[in-house]
């Protein structure tokens, strides 16, 4: 029972957090409540004094200093990309390639996905997505549910892999591991992963026997409601701003920027230089471009993306780690930690335990943040408490439980209907695209949601049969490289 009640504020957090079984409080509200709740457990029933748990609420908010300066320069990066037409270009680039109703779904996942990557934001992609692929799949005659599905699953891909995401950036600091050797070891899998999806797609449009008629995108872009253009300006004033950039057209070398960021992470730079990059290379090819015309209001620009990562995502993650700290001091995750290991006789079983866990922890609490807050501090104590490695093979485990806790967040969020996510999705295609409502369900974007679907699947299934080892960088140390230590 001690036991249990020490693991209550992890309970009190989420329901605090989540609208529809609790109080749908912000992070930052719960946050702190849920830290107080923590101390007086600790105290009573931790049996850890005041003072102790204070230390090492402190000390664990001292570890993620750092974050907070790739926190803000990923802030920077994506509002560049967004606003000096290098996101405008992807789109522009897939457009001009002439699309059909077979192919409207696939490049809607493809361009999504890069551009998802490009501005590290799902909600901005997704609602500045829709508009553009649904409109030109209704010209050609194309599947609406597809492409709905392609444009959820392909918005949440630059979530779970790309630098300036903030669920990616968060979820390697709560492991301690770096982000571009986290990218590095999921990127072959995720790379995989979309091929798949993308081939899914293509499959699924020619099943249906869709036509092969060619769309205008100029044409899908002109019939745009005006109450569409109001809603976005009201839900998301950046998707606005790219629509136009698509519609005026910018020169395809404003992709230079995004290359250049994607090869230097490949390549294993430091984080803090790739995203420096970006932004520098997004001022100096947006002033060719004419998209930058000054470098007051370009600062300008980078100063407001710094605000906006402070007034939140830090304030969240000082929270959070102070939360973390104390539930680690007075052992809070015990409970969890000995259900687990009666079952996992390996470690691959209890990597793949943690991986149900996140995808658990995402279903109870409708929200992948919140979720990979709170359930990134227990599978970390779970793997370091039971297993026994090297550095390296333990930093090996760290890069995958960092990987679980996001892609459990965002690629999960999509096969949960009650998810906030999904509820997202759905508003902003009703808003954009009104002959969807009463049409679409969130049950039929789930079912046609092919790559969150191999994602999730392929993950869990590689992790516990040890079928990782052939996807290069992904696999996981194996025995005796590493041993199940039960406590």
């Amino acid at each position: 029972m001690t036991a249990l009640i020490k693991l209550s504020p992890v309970l009190v957090l989420g329901i605090l957090m989540n609208g529809s079984v609790g109080f749908g409080l912000d992070i930052l509200l719960a946050a702190p409540l849920s830290l107080i709740y923590a101390l007086i457990i600790g105290i009573i029933f931790g049996r850890v004094k005041f003072n102790d748990l204070m230390d090492s609420a402190l000390d664990s908010m001292k570890q993620i200093v750092l974050v907070f300066l790739i926190l803000q320069l990923a802030y920077a990066v994506a509002t560049c990309f967004m606003e000096t037409g290098v996101a405008a270009s992807i789109i522009n680039m897939a457009l001009s390639l002439g699309l059909t109703a077979k192919l409207v779904a696939m490049t809607s996942l493809l361009v999504t996905a890069i551009l998802s990557i490009a501005t590290g934001t799902s909600w901005g992609t997704f609602a500045a997505c829709a508009p553009i692929f649904l409109w030109l799949n209704h010209i050609v005659g194309g599947s609406n549910v597809l492409t709905i599905a392609a444009i959820a699953g392909g918005s949440c891909f630059g979530d779970n892999i790309g630098l300036i995401s903030d669920t990616t950036v968060v979820s390697s600091s709560l492991q301690g591991v770096q982000i571009t050797d986290r990218v590095r070891h999921q990127g072959v899998w995720s790379f995989l992963c979309l091929v798949a999806g993308a081939a899914v797609f293509y499959y699924a449009a020619v099943s249906m026997g869709l036509p092969d008629t060619v769309g205008n995108p100029n044409e899908a872009i002109a019939q745009i409601p005006q109450s569409v253009w109001d809603a976005l300006n009201e839900k998301r004033p950046a998707a606005v701003t790219l629509l136009n950039q698509v519609k005026a057209g910018v020169p395809y070398y404003m992709v230079i920027p995004l290359i250049a960021v994607l090869v230097l992470a490949g390549a294993g730079v430091n984080t803090l230089v790739c995203l420096t990059t970006g932004i520098v290379g997004s001022l100096i090819c947006g002033y060719f471009a004419g998209t930058v015309t000054g470098l007051g209001k370009f600062l300008e620009m980078v100063q407001s993306s710094f605000a906006d990562a402070g007034s939140w995502v830090i304030v969240m993650m000082l929270w959070i780690a102070a939360f973390g700290g104390v539930m680690r001091r007075m052992d809070a995750f015990g409970a969890i930690a000995n259900l687990v290991m009666k079952c996992a006789h390996s470690v691959k079983q209890l990597m793949f335990a943690n991986g149900l866990l996140c995808l658990v922890g995402n279903a109870a609490l409708a929200d992948e943040m919140a979720q990979i807050v709170t359930i990134s501090p227990i599978i970390k104590d779970l793997t370091e408490r039971n297993v026994k490695g090297s550095p390296k093979a333990m930093y090996k485990l760290a890069l995958r439980n960092a990987t679980f806790a996001d892609a459990m967040g965002v690629f999960g969020s999509q096969l949960i209907p009650w998810h906030v996510y999904l509820a997202f999705f759905v508003g902003i295609v009703y808003a954009v695209y009104p002959m969807a409502e009463g049409v679409i369900s969130i049950t039929d974007i789930i079912l046609h949601n092919y790559l969150a679907w191999i994602a999730v699947l392929s993950m869990l299934l590689l992790t516990l049969t040890g079928l990782d080892r052939y996807i290069p960088l992904f696999g996981l140390p194996r025995e005796p490289e590493v041993e199940l230590v039960k406590e």
